[in-house]
């Protein structure tokens, strides 16, 4: 089949959250979209409400599952011929401390938000063209261990560490691969958290910036990475999270409170 005049991204957690509004944005700046994700409704939606802007295939599949990634790309070739852009953006959020985290639980984050990565990865790079590009969605916690992170923390390096060797063994071939590090994006997998004083004290209090990051931040900065204003950014980890993880900041209201004795 002739290959299509727009590019092609494939998208993974693309029914909500950062995976929607970064398909929403690929989408208004002439990308057609494989959606990848387990919920089959929330993609039906999204390929509904973007139908008059560009074509989107969607894959209901677990990205844990071993056969989801083959099905993905070969999905993406059969329909549109080329692949441009993976990103990478499926994840799975468990937190517990080390001592508290179970094989099940580990065996759950490892396989969703680092082997899922790798074999989506490993499928799509032999069909990617110089000017192509791979974002993974990783956190700065995979720079800046957290308290509780457990094994998130210790998935989410190691998606540091694939990116850079991404871009080193295929960069020479003009494929290039970042990261991009979202600090805490309110969406389906932090609302629950949002308004806890834990939560607020350990992320909205250390962060120097007068406004909460979006979904639509994240979108933006992956879109970057992906266009030719990025074409010369190869192998990085991009921070988005208002200075929290590059300062030791406290707001005012932390640094006057009276502090309860434990």
């Amino acid at each position: 089949m002739a290959a299509s005049d727009k590019p092609v991204v494939l998208i993974t957690g693309a029914s909500s959250g950062i995976g929607d509004t970064t398909a929403r944005k690929f989408a208004a700046n002439g990308y057609n979209i494989v959606a990848v994700a387990r919920r089959q409704e929330r993609l039906e939606q999204l390929a509904s409400e973007l139908a008059g802007t560009a074509r989107v295939e969607i894959l209901t599949a677990d990205v844990a599952d071993p056969r989801t990634p083959k099905r993905a790309v070969a999905l993406a070739m059969a329909t549109f011929g080329r692949l441009d852009c993976l990103v990478n953006n499926a994840g799975a959020g468990t937190w517990a401390p080390v001592a508290e985290t179970t094989d099940e639980m580990m065996d759950t984050v490892i396989d969703v938000s680092l082997k899922g990565p790798f074999r989506f990865c490993r499928e799509a790079q032999p069909h990617m063209q110089p000017g192509s590009s791979i974002i993974n969605v990783g956190s700065v916690f995979g720079t800046l261990g957290g308290l509780d992170g457990g094994i998130y923390c210790a998935v989410k390096a190691g998606l540091v560490g694939l990116t850079q060797t991404m871009a080193a063994q295929y960069g020479a071939q003009g494929i290039r691969t970042n990261l991009v590090a979202p600090g805490v994006i309110r969406t389906d997998m932090t609302d629950a958290a949002w308004e806890a004083p834990p939560f607020q004290r350990l992320n909205h209090e250390m962060t120097p910036f007068n406004r909460e990051g979006t979904t639509e931040d994240v979108a933006n900065a992956i879109f970057f990475l992906a266009s030719d204003q990025g074409s010369y950014i190869n192998g990085q980890s991009l921070a988005l999270d208002g200075g929290w993880s590059t300062t030791k900041y406290l707001c005012h209201e932390a640094l006057v409170c009276d502090r309860v004795p434990g």
